[in-house]
């Protein structure tokens, strides 16, 4: 084999490590090959276990390759507002049924209190909103959470077909 054939064979590539939330692994896996990218591995991260990093590689010299990198942007910015979305459904009902507990649990503080100061009739008034605090809290914190991802759900749907949109355009300048 000859110089000029074996400069024609090389390839040069360039790699990336992309630390993603385990849910949104696939999300990534699937749609990095529209903008020319390859699997290469995964690993896990030593300082956060919800994560991983995908690695990824691809030809240096890829067509319309700045054109790629500004839908790779883009395709970035939806998944993380979708994982931000995500995420909301969660904290503002987490929150919730947090200070609803806590409450509950200084009500039985305050039970505790009287019962050991010998005022029983006090502990029994302070134990009742103390119990309620505790039951309370799940379903309080299941209805907020069923609230917002009604709110959010169409968000994240529009998101969704703004990523795949993104991703058919970078798609058509690779394969086409």
């Amino acid at each position: 084999m000859g110089e000029e054939e074996m400069k024609k064979d090389f390839v040069g590539f360039e790699y990336r490590e992309v630390k993603v939330k385990k849910k949104m692994m696939n999300l990534y896996e699937d749609h990095y090959t529209c903008f020319g990218w390859k699997e290469e591995g995964i690993s896990e991260p030593i300082d956060k276990v919800d994560s991983i990093i995908l690695k990824f590689k691809r030809d240096r010299k890829i067509r319309n390759k700045a054109e790629l990198t500004r839908l790779q942007r883009q395709f970035e910015a939806c998944a993380n507002d979708i994982a931000a979305l995500e995420q909301s459904k969660g904290i503002k009902a987490s929150a919730a049924a947090y200070v609803i507990g806590v409450m509950g649990t200084a009500f039985m503080a305050g039970s505790v209190f009287a019962v050991t100061g010998g005022n029983v009739p006090l502990s029994i008034l302070l134990a009742v909103p103390a119990f309620l605090g505790w039951v309370v809290s799940y379903p309080v914190f299941r209805e907020i959470k069923s609230k917002k991802t009604e709110e959010v759900t169409p968000l994240i749907d529009r998101k969704y077909d703004e990523l795949y949109t993104v991703c058919e355009k970078a798609s058509a300048l690779i394969y086409h």
